[in-house]
């Protein structure tokens, strides 16, 4: 007859060798079947298994730092993908252009260079008139003939003075502001030809380009620099779908996640068959160069239902198929073939063959994919 104490020590070697199939509920695939069964296969160290899944053991899981999490499934805004463009911010800066042709001196502190800091009203350049020959003549002589006018309506004026009181002062006031006109044309003229006008910076900020030499002669209107604000810039993008724009409940950056990007509005006009919609730029640093192109990640008010994971959780297999990792079991892994969107620039959202409850690898994803 069997003891007692022996007949339990038997019952629990034997819930033992059980718990361990009992312990987890196994992986499953996107419609419920059990994954655990397909393995064909054992084996001790790393390597990939005849049914393509990957054995890991426990000790190569720590130093690769594989992290898993359970999915769940949610509801999550759909998100777009849009071409854009970095610009310039017309309120944070500013553009430089000729008043008129004329020939280019430095200013008190030199001549500025791209990416030199300014501050408004700073001269960034003198500019000189200059003309034709013919021109350059007529102005002397219109210069030479006012000058003798003054010389003989300040004489007028100083004679009609003296006779103050037998001479109507209607007179006296008449001549004095004939000479002041006359002064007043002298001036122009004579600023015309040999004077120099001082060029300063419309805004604050950092000089993004400077096309202009010492002793360059520029016409009117040429844009001698453009300055920007590196913490304020526009980013434009570009949309075909013109009802776009009020669907958008936020925006990121792809390239500079950090970035903030507020809504501004969409155009409406189109351009080259597509819609501008403006975002303003702000951050601390906000990385970005005039004419920069980047991808705007739009946030919209449509929902689409998922699993959300970080962006890292995806992998591409031999079949260049997006596909993600889930854990079965202590040391197995399984690849799932998968269709993703993107939420923002660190998250993604599984739409089609990932099911809720399934333990997901989030880290050390692409450690795994490349065990053959």
């Amino acid at each position: 007859m069997t003891s007692f104490p022996t007949r339990f020590a038997g019952f629990i070697l034997s819930a033992m060798l059980v718990l361990p199939a009992l312990a987890s509920p196994g992986a499953h695939g996107p419609n419920g079947e059990h994954l655990d069964d397909q393995a064909t296969g054992t084996t001790g160290g790393l390597a990939r298994l005849p049914d393509g899944s990957v054995n890991v053991p426990k000790l190569a899981q720590r130093r690769m730092a594989i992290r898993t999490i359970m999915a769940q499934e949610a509801d999550h805004p759909l998100t777009v993908e849009l071409n854009a463009r970095a610009s310039m911010d017309p309120n944070a800066g500013g553009r430089v252009q000729a008043p008129f042709s004329g020939r280019i001196e430095p200013g008190p502190n030199g001549l500025p260079v791209a990416g030199q800091q300014v501050r408004k009203g700073q001269v960034l350049a003198r500019i000189r008139p200059v003309d034709g020959a013919i021109e350059r003549g007529n102005q002397a002589a219109q210069l030479a003939e006012l000058r003798a006018n003054r010389t003989l309506l300040a004489r007028r004026v100083r004679r009609l003075e003296s006779l103050e009181g037998t001479v109507p002062a209607k007179d006296i006031e008449a001549a004095r502001a004939e000479l002041t006109s006359v002064i007043g044309r002298e001036r122009a003229v004579a600023a015309s030809i040999g004077g120099v006008e001082s060029i300063a910076a419309p805004a604050s900020g950092v000089i993004a380009s400077a096309s202009i030499l010492n002793g360059q002669i520029v016409e009117s209107r040429d844009v001698l620099f453009d300055i920007v604000d590196p913490g304020r810039m526009l980013v434009e993008a570009l949309a075909t779908d013109v009802g776009l724009a009020g669907r958008i409940t936020e925006a990121t950056l792809v390239q500079s996640p950090s970035v903030k990007l507020t809504l501004l509005g969409g155009a409406r006009s189109l351009r080259d068959g597509a819609l501008p919609i403006n975002f303003r730029a702000s951050g601390a640093d906000l990385g970005l160069a005039i004419g920069q192109p980047v991808t705007v990640l739009a946030k919209l008010s449509t929902r689409v239902r998922g699993v959300a994971l970080p962006a890292e959780a995806l992998a591409r297999n031999q079949a260049n198929e997006t596909v993600v990792w889930i854990k079965s079991g202590a040391q197995r892994f399984i690849a799932l073939p998968v269709e993703a969107k993107a939420l923002d620039a660190r998250t993604i959202v599984i739409v089609k063959g990932l099911s809720g409850d399934n333990r997901v690898v989030v880290s050390g994803t692409a450690l795994i994919n490349q065990i053959r």
